[in-house]
C-alpha cells in the first residue's frame, strides 16, 4: 500500500485549477505539440497517446487537441521547447520538483527562482531532491456508482500488473512501474473502468507535513509556480498538497 491518498490531497488543487481551464488547455497544447514532434499518430507514438489521454481526462476539446497535433506535423517555423526540471525546497524544507517546457530558458529560470525566493523557498542543484521521488504510473478510479468490491478490484489491478493499490471511500488509486503504466491502464480500461486520472507522475517516497506557520507561504509558492505559462507540473512531498 502507498500509505497515503494522493488523490484526496490533490482534489482541492484540481478543483482550483478548473477555474483556470483556458490556461490548463494552453499548457496541454504545448505538451501535445512537443509529443507530436515524434509522430502525429497516437497509435504509434506512445508519448503522444499519453498526453492526449491526459487532455481528454480534463475535457479538452478534440478540436484543440487536433490543432496542436496538426501544428506540430506542419511546423516549419522552427518552434521548439526545451524540457527543464528545477529542484528545490519550499518553506518548511518541503521537496519540490518543477517540470517546465520553455522556448526561453532565461525567462523560465528567472520566474521559477523568483517564485521560490519570494515565498521562503530556495532552488537547489540538479539531483538535490529528485532522489526523493519515484517515477510511477498513477491511475484513479472513483468509486461512486462503481459496483465492485475492494478485494475483487485489488485482484484485477494486481493481475493487470499494478504494483500498489490505495483504497479509500472515494477512490481506488493504482500505482504502477513507469514501464508498465500503459499496459495496466489498457487492461483496466478493457475491464470497463473509467479513469478520473491516468498519468505518469513523480511520487514521493515519504510525505512530510508543512508546518502550520508555513502553509500559507507554501501555498503561495505553489500557486505562483502553477500559474506560470512555462510550468507543466509541480510535484512536492508535502502532505495535503
Amino acid at each position: 500500500m502507498a500509505g497515503h491518498s494522493k488523490w484526496k490531497n490533490i482534489q482541492g488543487r484540481k478543483n482550483a485549477q478548473d477555474s483556470k481551464r483556458a490556461k490548463v488547455f494552453q499548457k496541454l497544447a504545448k505538451e501535445i505539440f512537443v509529443a507530436a514532434k515524434g509522430g502525429a499518430d497516437v497509435a504509434t507514438n506512445a508519448s503522444l497517446r499519453l498526453v492526449v489521454d491526459k487532455a481528454k481526462a480534463v475535457n479538452m476539446p478534440n478540436d484543440n487537441i487536433k490543432r496542436a497535433i496538426d501544428k506540430a506535423a506542419g511546423n516549419t517555423s522552427g518552434e521548439h521547447y526545451d524540457e527543464i526540471t528545477y529542484e528545490g525546497y519550499g518553506p518548511g524544507g518541503i521537496a519540490v520538483l518543477v517540470h517546465t517546457l520553455t522556448d526561453n530558458r532565461n525567462r523560465t529560470s528567472t520566474n521559477v527562482r523568483v517564485a521560490f525566493n519570494k515565498n521562503g523557498g530556495s532552488l537547489g542543484e540538479t539531483g538535490s531532491v529528485a532522489y526523493m521521488f519515484n517515477r510511477k504510473g498513477y491511475i484513479v478510479i472513483e468509486r461512486e456508482g462503481l459496483e465492485v468490491d475492494e478485494d475483487t478490484f485489488m485482484l484485477e489491478a494486481i493481475e493487470a500488473g499494478a504494483d500498489d493499490v490505495e483504497i479509500s471511500e472515494e477512490a481506488f488509486e493504482v500505482y504502477t512501474e513507469a514501464s508498465a503504466f500503459t499496459d495496466v491502464k489498457d487492461a483496466l480500461s478493457e475491464a470497463g473502468y473509467a479513469f478520473a486520472t491516468a498519468e505518469l507522475s513523480m511520487i514521493p517516497q515519504v510525505v512530510n507535513e508543512v508546518p502550520d506557520d508555513k502553509k500559507e507561504q507554501f501555498e503561495r509558492m505553489i500557486d505562483a509556480l502553477e500559474d506560470d505559462d512555462d510550468v507543466q507540473e509541480v510535484y512536492t512531498n508535502a502532505d495535503g498538497f
